[in-house]
Protein backbone atom coordinates (compact mmCIF):
# COMPACT_ATOMS: atom_id res chain seq x y z
CA UNK A 1 0.00 0.00 0.00
CA UNK A 2 1.66 3.49 -1.01
CA UNK A 3 1.81 6.02 2.04
CA UNK A 4 -0.42 8.65 1.73
CA UNK A 5 1.43 12.20 0.40
CA UNK A 6 2.39 14.58 3.27
CA UNK A 7 -0.52 17.22 3.77
CA UNK A 8 -0.44 20.97 4.47
CA UNK A 9 -4.03 22.12 5.68
CA UNK A 10 -4.52 25.77 5.51
CA UNK A 11 -6.46 27.91 7.05
CA UNK A 12 -8.46 31.07 5.21
CA UNK A 13 -8.78 34.51 6.11
CA UNK A 14 -5.62 35.90 6.80
CA UNK A 15 -3.26 33.06 5.92
CA UNK A 16 -4.21 31.74 2.26
CA UNK A 17 -5.95 35.09 1.08
CA UNK A 18 -5.86 38.58 1.92
CA UNK A 19 -9.73 38.41 2.61
CA UNK A 20 -9.53 41.57 4.93
CA UNK A 21 -10.15 44.79 1.78
CA UNK A 22 -13.45 43.31 1.48
CA UNK A 23 -14.16 42.14 4.29
CA UNK A 24 -13.61 45.53 6.17
CA UNK A 25 -15.61 47.35 2.64
CA UNK A 26 -18.30 44.88 3.93
CA UNK A 27 -18.38 46.38 7.44
CA UNK A 28 -18.11 49.84 6.88
CA UNK A 29 -21.28 49.27 4.73
CA UNK A 30 -23.34 47.65 7.24
CA UNK A 31 -22.20 50.34 9.67
CA UNK A 32 -22.78 52.86 7.53
CA UNK A 33 -26.53 51.87 7.12
CA UNK A 34 -26.86 51.94 10.72
CA UNK A 35 -25.25 55.76 11.06
CA UNK A 36 -22.01 54.62 12.35
CA UNK A 37 -18.71 56.12 11.57
CA UNK A 38 -16.99 54.24 9.40
CA UNK A 39 -14.03 51.83 11.29
CA UNK A 40 -10.22 52.76 10.92
CA UNK A 41 -9.15 49.86 9.12
CA UNK A 42 -5.98 49.21 10.10
CA UNK A 43 -7.08 49.06 13.38
CA UNK A 44 -9.60 46.69 12.46
CA UNK A 45 -7.42 44.69 10.37
CA UNK A 46 -6.56 42.63 13.14
CA UNK A 47 -10.20 41.47 14.36
CA UNK A 48 -11.09 40.06 10.81
CA UNK A 49 -10.07 36.66 11.35
CA UNK A 50 -12.54 36.18 14.22
CA UNK A 51 -15.61 36.69 11.82
CA UNK A 52 -18.33 39.28 11.16
CA UNK A 53 -19.80 38.34 13.91
CA UNK A 54 -16.80 39.78 16.30
CA UNK A 55 -16.61 42.40 13.66
CA UNK A 56 -19.83 43.87 14.05
CA UNK A 57 -19.59 43.40 17.84
CA UNK A 58 -16.43 45.46 18.38
CA UNK A 59 -17.34 48.06 16.39
CA UNK A 60 -20.59 48.41 17.95
CA UNK A 61 -18.98 48.44 21.52
CA UNK A 62 -16.18 50.70 20.54
CA UNK A 63 -19.00 53.06 19.19
CA UNK A 64 -20.01 53.36 23.09
CA UNK A 65 -23.32 51.58 21.35
CA UNK A 66 -25.33 48.88 22.32
CA UNK A 67 -26.65 45.71 20.21
CA UNK A 68 -29.14 43.09 21.29
CA UNK A 69 -28.74 39.57 19.90
CA UNK A 70 -31.43 39.39 17.57
CA UNK A 71 -29.93 42.98 15.93
CA UNK A 72 -26.61 41.11 15.49
CA UNK A 73 -28.31 38.16 13.90
CA UNK A 74 -29.55 40.12 11.51
CA UNK A 75 -26.33 41.94 10.77
CA UNK A 76 -24.67 39.11 10.41
CA UNK A 77 -27.26 37.97 7.68
CA UNK A 78 -26.59 41.02 5.78
CA UNK A 79 -22.91 40.91 6.29
CA UNK A 80 -22.68 37.31 4.71
CA UNK A 81 -24.94 38.09 1.76
CA UNK A 82 -23.43 41.29 1.02
CA UNK A 83 -19.98 40.04 1.12
CA UNK A 84 -20.93 37.06 -0.91
CA UNK A 85 -22.75 38.70 -3.56
CA UNK A 86 -19.34 40.73 -4.10
CA UNK A 87 -16.61 38.07 -4.30
CA UNK A 88 -13.71 37.88 -4.99
CA UNK A 89 -13.84 41.51 -5.09
CA UNK A 90 -10.03 42.89 -3.94
CA UNK A 91 -9.41 39.43 -2.11
CA UNK A 92 -6.18 37.72 -3.11
CA UNK A 93 -3.81 35.11 -2.36
CA UNK A 94 -0.22 36.07 -0.03
CA UNK A 95 2.81 37.19 -2.07
CA UNK A 96 4.79 33.75 -2.54
CA UNK A 97 1.51 31.39 -1.98
CA UNK A 98 1.05 29.95 -5.62
CA UNK A 99 4.55 29.72 -6.23
CA UNK A 100 5.47 27.89 -3.13
CA UNK A 101 2.54 25.74 -3.60
CA UNK A 102 3.97 24.87 -7.10
CA UNK A 103 7.11 23.63 -5.68
CA UNK A 104 5.10 21.75 -2.91
CA UNK A 105 3.09 20.45 -5.20
CA UNK A 106 5.61 18.74 -7.50
CA UNK A 107 7.55 17.66 -4.13
CA UNK A 108 3.97 15.67 -3.81
CA UNK A 109 2.48 17.59 -1.35
CA UNK A 110 -1.27 18.13 -1.14
CA UNK A 111 -3.42 20.72 0.09
CA UNK A 112 -6.99 20.92 2.27
CA UNK A 113 -8.52 24.23 4.00
CA UNK A 114 -9.71 24.19 7.25
CA UNK A 115 -11.93 27.50 8.22
CA UNK A 116 -14.42 28.87 10.70
CA UNK A 117 -15.96 30.77 6.84
CA UNK A 118 -18.88 28.64 6.46
CA UNK A 119 -18.05 26.42 3.73
CA UNK A 120 -19.74 27.77 0.78
CA UNK A 121 -18.50 30.89 1.31
CA UNK A 122 -15.13 29.45 1.34
CA UNK A 123 -15.73 27.09 -1.72
CA UNK A 124 -17.33 30.41 -3.48
CA UNK A 125 -13.94 32.81 -2.59
CA UNK A 126 -11.50 29.80 -3.65
CA UNK A 127 -13.84 29.17 -6.73
CA UNK A 128 -13.98 32.54 -7.82
CA UNK A 129 -10.28 32.97 -8.06
CA UNK A 130 -9.62 29.69 -9.46
CA UNK A 131 -7.67 28.14 -6.84
CA UNK A 132 -10.18 25.23 -5.50
CA UNK A 133 -8.70 22.62 -7.81
CA UNK A 134 -5.37 22.91 -5.61
CA UNK A 135 -7.23 21.11 -3.01
CA UNK A 136 -7.92 17.87 -1.66
CA UNK A 137 -10.79 18.94 0.73
CA UNK A 138 -12.48 22.40 1.93
CA UNK A 139 -14.25 22.66 5.20
CA UNK A 140 -16.12 25.52 6.99
CA UNK A 141 -17.92 26.08 10.62
CA UNK A 142 -20.72 23.93 9.37
CA UNK A 143 -19.27 20.96 7.16
CA UNK A 144 -18.95 18.88 10.80
CA UNK A 145 -20.87 19.02 13.77
CA UNK A 146 -18.09 20.83 15.78
CA UNK A 147 -15.68 23.66 14.06
CA UNK A 148 -12.29 24.96 15.20
CA UNK A 149 -10.77 25.23 17.78
CA UNK A 150 -12.34 21.79 18.27
CA UNK A 151 -9.76 19.30 16.86
CA UNK A 152 -12.21 17.14 14.85
CA UNK A 153 -13.00 19.62 12.64
CA UNK A 154 -8.75 19.48 11.82
CA UNK A 155 -9.01 16.19 12.19
CA UNK A 156 -11.55 15.48 10.14
CA UNK A 157 -10.46 17.49 7.36
CA UNK A 158 -7.42 15.46 7.09
CA UNK A 159 -9.45 12.42 6.84
CA UNK A 160 -11.89 13.80 3.88
CA UNK A 161 -8.24 14.59 2.12
CA UNK A 162 -7.49 11.09 2.24
CA UNK A 163 -4.59 11.75 4.29
CA UNK A 164 -2.35 10.56 7.41
CA UNK A 165 -2.26 13.22 10.81
CA UNK A 166 1.12 11.57 11.08
CA UNK A 167 2.24 13.50 8.16
CA UNK A 168 -0.03 16.54 8.20
CA UNK A 169 0.67 20.37 9.45
CA UNK A 170 -1.57 22.94 9.62
CA UNK A 171 -0.70 26.22 8.51
CA UNK A 172 -3.17 29.46 10.43
CA UNK A 173 -2.57 33.46 11.48
CA UNK A 174 -4.87 33.24 14.65
CA UNK A 175 -4.56 31.67 18.58
CA UNK A 176 -7.89 29.54 17.26
CA UNK A 177 -5.18 28.17 14.34
CA UNK A 178 -2.61 26.92 16.53
CA UNK A 179 -4.72 25.57 19.62
CA UNK A 180 -7.09 23.50 16.99
CA UNK A 181 -3.45 22.25 15.55
CA UNK A 182 -1.72 21.70 19.10
CA UNK A 183 -5.02 19.97 20.20
CA UNK A 184 -5.22 17.61 17.33
CA UNK A 185 -1.49 16.89 18.37
CA UNK A 186 -0.87 18.44 14.24
CA UNK A 187 2.68 20.61 13.69
CA UNK A 188 1.29 24.06 13.16
CA UNK A 189 3.40 26.79 10.93
CA UNK A 190 2.11 30.57 12.04
CA UNK A 191 2.30 33.29 9.41
CA UNK A 192 3.10 36.56 10.94
CA UNK A 193 1.15 38.41 8.36
CA UNK A 194 -2.47 37.59 8.98
CA UNK A 195 -4.88 38.61 11.28
CA UNK A 196 -3.61 37.97 14.67
CA UNK A 197 -3.99 40.75 17.63
CA UNK A 198 -1.66 39.38 19.64
CA UNK A 199 2.43 38.13 18.61
CA UNK A 200 2.39 34.75 17.15
CA UNK A 201 5.14 34.46 18.89
CA UNK A 202 3.40 34.03 21.61
CA UNK A 203 1.61 31.06 21.34
CA UNK A 204 4.70 28.70 20.73
CA UNK A 205 3.88 27.57 17.00
CA UNK A 206 6.55 24.93 15.44
CA UNK A 207 7.57 27.89 12.44
CA UNK A 208 6.84 31.00 12.03
CA UNK A 209 7.19 32.47 8.53
CA UNK A 210 6.82 36.14 7.05
CA UNK A 211 6.74 34.93 3.52
CA UNK A 212 5.52 31.99 1.54
CA UNK A 213 8.90 31.73 0.24
CA UNK A 214 9.98 30.23 3.69
CA UNK A 215 7.73 27.68 2.93
CA UNK A 216 9.92 25.23 1.24
CA UNK A 217 9.13 20.61 1.03
CA UNK A 218 12.57 20.76 2.92
CA UNK A 219 11.45 23.06 5.94
CA UNK A 220 7.59 21.57 6.39
CA UNK A 221 9.18 17.65 6.19
CA UNK A 222 11.66 18.36 9.06
CA UNK A 223 8.33 19.72 10.94
CA UNK A 224 6.39 16.80 10.09
CA UNK A 225 8.95 14.50 10.41
CA UNK A 226 10.43 16.02 14.17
Amino acid sequence: MNKPSPLIVFDLDGTLIDTAPDLLATLNEIIAAEGLDAVDTDEMRAHVGFGSRVMLARTYQMAGKHINPEKLDNLVADFIARYAQNMPGNSKPFDGLLDAMTDLKEADFQFAVCTNKTEMLAKKLLKALNMDHWFEAITGQDTFSVRKPHPDHLLKTIEMAGADPKQSIMVGDTPTDFSTAKAALIPVIAVDFGYCDTPVEDYQPEKIISHFNEMTSEMVLSLINK
